[in-house]
């Protein structure tokens, strides 16, 4: 999984707006602050109002201003609302027809994917905007590993998969 240039430009403009939650901050002022191409800025703007993630302010004094509570809104959802689904590998859906891929009974890899995608999107939803804008916080992955057999590892695997 690879965070996108965009992604990262645009949590970079959201964290002005975190940081001045009830402000209104131009797209200019954003761009130029964070080192966006303003073209490339105006277009993340747009993304982020679809999104639901800002809200345009039009006028003089216009720009945009946070439309979600920094303090619920986590990296996942924010990840997720940008590039799509955090996924690993299409293990859980090769065909983008909803079903899984047919040689995941047998195959030896499905689980070491599926469990990193677990963990993954765990990590991403263990903080939220704010916590990493304003508190300067960052999650840390302090858990171990453990081998197992390969149906405990599919059982595991099966439950990543499903949430």
């Amino acid at each position: 999984m690879d965070i996108s240039r965009k992604t990262d430009y645009a949590l970079r403009m959201l964290a002005e707006l975190v940081e001045d939650p009830d402000g209104v901050v131009s797209v200019r002022t954003a761009a130029r602050e964070n080192d966006v191409p303003y073209s490339f800025a105006r277009s993340i703007q747009h993304d982020l109002a679809v999104a639901g993630i800002v809200e345009n302010a039009r006028g003089a004094n216009g720009g945009m201003r946070l439309a979600v509570d920094p303090e619920k809104t986590t990296l996942l959802q924010l990840v997720e609302a940008l590039q799509g689904p955090v996924e690993v590998s299409c293990c859980a859906n090769p065909a983008g027809d909803g079903r899984p891929c047919p040689n995941r009974p047998t195959c030896h890899f499905t689980p070491v994917w599926c469990n990193a995608e677990h963990l993954l999107r765990s990590f991403f939803s263990s903080v939220t905007l704010r916590q990493l804008v304003c508190e300067g916080l960052s999650p840390v992955f302090t858990g171990g590993f453990e081998l197992v057999d390969e149906a405990s590892a599919r059982e595991a695997a099966a439950r990543a998969a499903r949430g």
